[in-house]
């Protein structure tokens, strides 16, 4: 049986703070299931496109501006990309991300809202399927429903391009404009993403499939117009996922998936001008609960992703990083043709 007819997709897109790194999957209505932020192991069909789109809306906690004068307090992380299956076993994808980030401002006893808006870096990013049937190999055209229940893995890479501008500034106080790398729209220079996914749907309860997600996203320093030096930490992603198909109706071609997630991410220290960052970097995992709902080739996944636990270093000085959200809205909407 064709891949095609089930590879309805429930892409899983990026998940950013002021760092981004791509996670990648399709599904289709009787196969295994895709959560939000987790990876999942399928390939596009050959030939095949994909439109895709996302929001990541983050709330920040907010404190008394006597404790942060500048802070955080609204990101709205848009992603929009297009993905394409060369071979049953290799997918390509392109994505534009659109960023607007919100913060709020002290200034002679009152405040106002400093707002960045504009595209981000493109990426570029592609994905190798595998899977284990008496041993390793490509992942064929054809997969029965038995086939789908089998072990299946992808490795994945890419990089993205340094398009967007690195050093927007505020200068309503400075005008010369105040460094802050976490607001400028782009990195300055290349990132490189490699990563590993695996996938199982459950032989005595196909409703289920487990899925895990690890990858690693590296920064190099760029030197930003002021002359500084700013590196963002690198960091670490191992993601655990458990999608139960709750509803199909085939007839209609309906499907609801019930999704669950712990996300761990480790991120170095950050470093300006040559010396770490002291405030900045730390781990957290965070928990996502959601759900996927499907029609024909539409795919639309809602979900709440909040930090369960956090070790920051100088946790109390890192008003906006990962960690200190109140909470992610995460929305997906993607089209298969």
């Amino acid at each position: 049986m064709k891949r095609s007819v089930y590879a309805l997709l429930g892409f899983v897109g990026f998940s950013f703070a002021h760092h981004g790194v791509a996670s990648l999957g399709a599904v289709g209505l009787e196969g295994p299931g895709a959560p939000l932020e987790t990876s999942s192991s399928a390939t596009l069909p050959q030939g095949r496109w994909l439109l895709y789109t996302k929001l990541d809306h983050v709330r920040w906690k907010r404190y008394s501006f006597e404790d942060f004068s500048d802070q955080k307090s609204r990101h709205d992380f848009w992603m929009f990309g297009v993905g394409y299956g060369l071979k049953p076993w290799l997918s390509v994808y392109l994505f534009a991300p659109y960023y607007t980030k919100r913060e709020v401002k002290s200034e002679d006893g009152s405040t106002y809202t400093y707002r960045v808006s504009g595209f981000a870096d493109l990426q570029l990013m592609a994905v190798l399927g595998l899977k284990y049937d008496r041993g390793l190999r490509l992942v064929p055209e054809r997969e029965s429903l038995e086939d789908l229940m089998d072990w299946h893995f992808t490795l994945y890479g890419g990089v993205s391009l340094p398009t967007a501008d690195a050093n927007k500034r505020d200068r309503r106080r400075d005008p010369q404009g105040e460094f802050a790398p976490d607001m400028a729209l782009g990195f300055g220079k290349p990132t490189i993403t490699f990563g590993f996914t695996a996938t199982k749907q459950m032989v005595n309860l196909p409703a289920l499939t487990f899925l895990l997600d690890t990858s690693y996203l590296k920064f190099f320093e760029h030197t930003y117009n002021t002359g500084d030096k700013f590196k963002f930490g690198d960091e670490f992603r191992l993601n655990t996922a458990l999608a139960y198909r709750l509803y199909t109706d085939q007839g209609r071609g309906i499907r609801l998936d019930l999704l669950s997630e712990v996300n761990y991410l480790y991120i170095q220290k950050d470093r300006e001008n040559g010396q770490k960052v002291e405030d900045s970097g730390g781990q957290i995992i965070y928990g996502v609960l959601g759900s996927r709902l499907y029609y024909k080739n539409l795919s639309l996944g809602l979900g709440v992703k909040v930090p369960l636990w956090k070790d920051l270093n100088q946790e109390s000085q890192q008003q906006g990083a990962e960690g200190k959200e109140r909470y992610r809205l995460i929305a997906t909407l993607s089209l298969l043709f």
